[in-house]
């Protein structure tokens, strides 16, 4: 299998007014085309960080990280990054904020416009493009920021925690509509995230950090019956996976 994402003995240090801190340190793990990766640590030990070296939004301070085997460049239009909250613009309708990326990149083509619309009759929010944000619930929300990063095709998505502003039933079906979308599309992902069970139930790989510096701490591949987070919950080995990503935690 391809080896999309590649970061090898990556150390991430700043200085502060009184002190050099070492936030990442030789941090090493690849993504293959298609895996969805989850991190996972502790609170303030540099998951969100790691992804913004993945965005290419800071250089590491030593080590590389390769994208499709080449050296990670700012400029890359094949990374797409998902946040905690939705942040659609609330004065456009949920179609022009779909085309967002295709303005900001300079690829907003008829061509690229049609698929974009494709995606949103594909999962279901056609009938709600020419709504505004605050007429959708919460769900509906989240899968139109999926379908925005997903409109300018990239090969790897960011996620960083973007269940965690809904509501826990939300949350569990919102959970399977990303996962379902992400698969269905064949994309790459890293999702970060503190929830044990959201991490078992979505990911191919689990990438245990330790606390900062943050390093590799495990590598955990749950094998669970299954064809959403939402049934693999219900899997009878679900938690035992669960003790054992608890335990790698603590």
């Amino acid at each position: 299998m391809n080896k999309l994402l590649e970061l090898r003995n990556v150390t991430l240090k700043y200085q502060t007014p009184n002190d050099e801190i070492t936030a990442i340190e030789n941090l090493s793990f690849n993504c293959n085309d298609g895996d969805f990766v989850s991190l996972i640590g502790p609170s303030g030990c540099g998951k969100t960080t790691v992804l913004s070296l993945l965005a290419g939004l800071i250089t590491p301070s030593s080590g590389s990280i390769l994208f499709d085997g080449e050296r990670l460049s700012k400029s890359n239009d094949n990374l797409g990054y998902m946040l905690q909250k939705d942040h659609l613009f609330p004065w456009r309708t949920i179609e022009k904020n779909v085309f967002l990326p295709l303005e900001i990149k300079k690829i907003n083509t008829q061509e690229n416009r049609e698929y974009a619309i494709s995606l949103l009759e594909k999962y279901g929010l056609k009938e709600f493009k020419k709504r505004y944000p605050d007429q959708l619930s919460g769900g509906m929300r989240q899968r139109a920021a999926l379908i925005r990063t997903l409109s300018s095709k990239p090969k790897l998505l960011l996620l960083d925690e973007p269940f965690s502003a809904l509501d826990y039933q939300t949350r569990l079906s919102v959970c399977d509509d990303v996962y379902r979308i992400i698969k269905a599309e064949r994309k790459t992902a890293v999702l970060v995230t503190h929830d044990i069970s959201e991490a078992i139930s979505m990911s191919d790989k689990i990438i245990v950090l330790t606390n900062r510096p943050a390093q590799v701490k495990s590598i955990l591949y749950p094998k669970l019956v299954g064809d959403s987070p939402l049934s693999r919950r219900e899997s009878k080995e679900f938690g035992t996976w669960f003790e054992k990503v608890w335990k790698e935690l603590h």
